[in-house]
């Protein structure tokens, strides 16, 4: 009865992994059909091609790097590349003020640069009587603007800031009078709570004079208050595109970086150079995967071939977890897994040898298993938990692709573990009954 339910468990394990190792079965809402099965791993960045950029925190007289500020600053740009819609990002802090962002994928460096380095400080700021031009930049103390030109005059001018992005609720791209083919980009903007009653209390008292909106210090618009605006909501306009009205619209929404940032490096890995380096990989792991089992049929026979079934559901087993815990396989995490798959073999071998051991010391074939499994398990526990130690020390010191590495180490290693003890063990006692028992001889 044990065994029986132990089987049924593992035939239930086998379908749940297939199922989310490679989906062969959707949903329409509650409705289930079938479809191409496809590995539902994450590719990383060096196998799908992508960005990895490294940003630094630099230091002001008015905003000093502080290890609050850079995690805070990290939280703006999650925030600004979520909403790139940039699939399974990767982005960390290195040492105490650099930011490592890695974009799989990414089909516009250029564009997520932009977004991910602009401070986004948006102010309102009030100029009285004075309009200022498009592209006129106030210096950093505040004092004076410097127009637009070739003579670049400079005027003083006090900044007198209103409100700023800091009570933004919301903002939107969106087409001047709600005109989608006639109308210019414009993005629209809402206030929340004081800032949206001093928006309005500004604006009502202020009638006729300029509001001029600030963009990291840069005038984008000058115009004038025509009534009270009430609700804190508005708009800006300032001859974008399109897409410069939605790159600000994701920059207002996620709001300002808390101290600037600079790109001190950037590297961009091309589709095809991932796909070769995938295609490599996965020859590589094939034909590994191919002498493994060679191996094992020519040494053990019949036994070889059970280890060789219970590999297929360790590398199923395998795929499963990485899939459910949305792991990026990488080529570090590639070769954890070829590494994984020789410690998979490598308990069956120690296994197998105390068999046949038992076996020449004249013990029949059932008490030559029971014996082999329980001589060979102390053996396998102490070098998969040394392998296991070495993988978790790795993932909590490692970053990037070294914690990818850890990562399919660590797991692989556990299910490696659970398929020799109990996959493998499972197969062999089924087999160890007339009139497979007689093929049940590992290489004797």
């Amino acid at each position: 009865m044990l065994r029986l339910f132990g089987r049924i468990t593992v035939v239930l394990l086998v379908l749940v992994a297939v199922q989310l190792a490679a989906a062969p079965v959707g949903l329409r809402g509650w409705r289930p059909y079938l479809q191409p099965p496809r590995l539902q791993v994450n590719l990383g960045l060096d196998l799908q091609g992508g960005s990895h950029i490294v940003l630094e925190a630099r230091q002001t007289p008015e905003v000093p790097v502080t290890r609050e500020a850079v995690d805070a600053a990290l939280e703006v740009i999650r925030r600004r590349i979520d909403q790139l819609g940039v699939v399974e990002p990767t982005i960390q802090r290195e040492g105490e003020r650099r930011i490592i962002v890695e974009l799989p994928g990414i089909e516009d460096p250029q564009r997520a640069l932009r977004v991910i380095g602009q401070t986004a400080l948006l102010e309102f700021v009030n100029t009285g009587a004075r309009s200022l031009p498009e592209g006129a930049t106030w210096n950093e103390a505040g004092t004076e603007v410097t127009l637009p030109g070739p003579e670049k005059r400079t005027i003083p001018l006090k900044k007198e800031v209103v409100v700023t992005g800091a009570d933004l609720a919301d903002a939107r791209a969106a087409f001047e009078q709600g005109q989608v083919r006639t109308g210019a980009p414009i993005v629209t903007f809402q206030f929340k709570g004081p800032g949206a009653k001093k928006f309005e209390e500004f604006t009502g008292s202020h009638i006729g004079q300029y509001l001029t909106i600030v963009l990291d210090n840069r005038v984008i618009s000058s115009p004038v208050i025509q009534s009270r605006i009430t609700g804190g909501s508005g708009q800006i306009s300032g001859r974008f595109t399109l897409e410069e009205a939605r790159e600000l619209a994701v920059l207002l929404r996620a709001g300002a970086l808390p101290v600037p940032v600079e790109v001190v490096e950037r590297r961009t890995i091309g589709p095809s150079l991932g796909r070769d380096s995938l295609d490599l990989s996965l020859r590589a792991g094939a034909i590994a995967v191919v002498l493994i089992i060679a191996f094992m049929i020519a040494l053990y026979r019949l036994p070889g071939v059970l280890a060789n079934a219970a590999l297929v559901l360790y590398a199923l087993f395998l795929f499963a977890a990485l899939a459910t815990l949305r792991a990026t396989m990488t080529l570090p995490g590639i070769a954890a897994f070829i590494i994984s798959v020789g410690m998979a073999i490598d308990a069956n071998v120690l296994i197998f040898e105390r068999i046949k051991e038992e076996l020449r010391a004249g013990k029949t074939l059932r008490a030559g298993i029971q014996t082999g499994w329980e001589r060979a398990w102390s053996a396998i526990l102490d070098s998969n938990v040394t392998t296991l130690v070495g993988a978790a020390v790795l993932f909590v010191l490692g970053t990037g692709p070294i914690k990818g590495f850890a990562t399919t180490l660590f797991i692989g290693v556990l299910i490696s573990m659970f398929t020799a003890i109990v996959i493998t063990r499972m197969l062999v006692d089924a087999a160890a009954r007339p009139p497979l028992d007689r093929y049940l001889r590992f290489g004797l």
